[in-house]
């Protein structure tokens, strides 16, 4: 039984169709995350009540389905969490497989995967302008988004549709068996927290990746060890500081990298951006091949956080929620065993100076 915004009881998945065709007649510029929430259920089961019709449920037998997705050409990859969507446009290849994880690391298309949190997958077929638009969408257990690929180049039509036939799942229901999302627990008093031996670690640190391991052993939330972090380490600014890293890097062309995730997905932009646009509360990038969009609004802490590597200090710009869940992060362009640009190190030290974080934003 789904309860919907309007307080109207749904109770199955025809009713469920029924529902969003007449919102989509409302508001037919409506995104389906917008319409799922509107209606009170997750993106998956929304998109699950087209099975039989635009939809085809797949086998998430991962070690076969995703290699062959590099057949499908040049492809719109979209990975996004609650308020940032990016989208970057290259061939879904050099993929690695790694037991729950994995890596994509095309020059166009960089993503880390992390497949304990995938649970469904379908492919779409979907009336689009004049055509038919294809994609390959994967889902957490909770019926999240985790990560999408749109075919984009023409005659992969055929290719697709042996995709889907060969990995069509058994079960072709519209019901779900969704599992609602635990809250995140609540962070630890700070008195409860070693920042002594947290910076100390912190200092320690020979490889950015090891970041995640040193707050789990600290028992700490990230915003919270960058507040205690401070200012050694890490620097508040103001949630403006998207605007100003996107507008300073697309003046002066440097290159920098983007990452946005979620549980079960990181996507990464590397390289300039061009076209850097506000369109009310969004904050985007609109260039040929990578598109970003942000809710500005959104950012409630901002952060200058330096991490000591073996090749160096590595510094980055990070955005995050109400929450404390993270937005998006933002380096400077570099590869493993190289030092950090001067220049984007120059940009984000400016930018711990230029634009100091109020009191109500830590």
């Amino acid at each position: 039984m789904i309860q919907t915004a309007n307080s109207e009881i749904v109770t199955e998945p025809s009713r469920l169709r029924q529902r969003w065709q007449a919102l989509r007649e409302e508001q037919p510029r409506t995104r389906i995350r917008d319409a799922a929430e509107q209606l009170g259920v997750s993106e998956a089961q929304l998109l699950a009540t087209g099975l039989g019709d635009t939809v085809v449920r797949l086998d998430l037998r991962l070690d076969a389905l995703l290699p062959r997705i590099e057949t499908l050409g040049r492809v719109m990859a979209l990975t996004r969490n609650a308020h940032a969507v990016h989208e970057k446009r290259g061939t879904w290849r050099n993929l690695e497989l790694h037991g729950k994880q994995g890596l994509v690391l095309d020059e166009e298309i960089d993503l880390r995967l992390f497949f304990s949190r995938w649970t469904f997958g379908f492919a779409i077929r979907e009336p689009h302008g004049d055509g038919i638009r294809r994609s390959i969408q994967f889902f957490d257990a909770s019926g999240m988004a985790i990560h999408k690929i749109y075919v984009e180049e023409a005659g992969r039509e055929e290719t697709f549709d042996a995709l889907v036939k060969e990995f069509t799942h058994a079960d072709q229901s519209p019901v779900l068996d969704i599992v609602p999302a635990k809250a995140a627990a609540a962070p630890k008093p700070d008195s409860e927290i070693d920042a002594n031996g947290l910076r100390e670690g912190w200092r320690a640190l020979q490889d950015t990746h090891e970041f995640f391991a040193l707050l789990n052993r600290f028992s700490v939330a990230r915003t919270q060890a960058l507040r205690l972090a401070e200012p050694e380490l890490t620097t508040a600014v103001a949630p403006s500081a998207l605007t100003w890293v996107l507008e300073k890097a697309s003046a002066t062309a440097l290159p920098i990298m983007v990452f946005v995730g979620n549980p079960g997905c990181i996507q990464i932009h590397t390289g300039p951006v061009k076209n850097v646009k506000p369109m009310g509360p969004w904050m985007n990038v609109l260039d040929p091949g990578f598109n970003l969009h942000v809710r500005a609004d959104h950012v409630h802490s901002a952060w200058v956080v330096r991490k000591p590597t073996r090749d160096g200090v590595v510094t980055s710009v990070e955005l995050f929620d109400e929450a404390g869940d993270n937005i998006a992060l933002i380096f400077g362009k570099r590869k493993p065993g190289q030092p950090e640009s001067p220049e984007w190190r120059a940009l984000a030290e400016e930018l711990a100076t230029a634009l100091p974080a109020r009191e109500v934003a830590r």
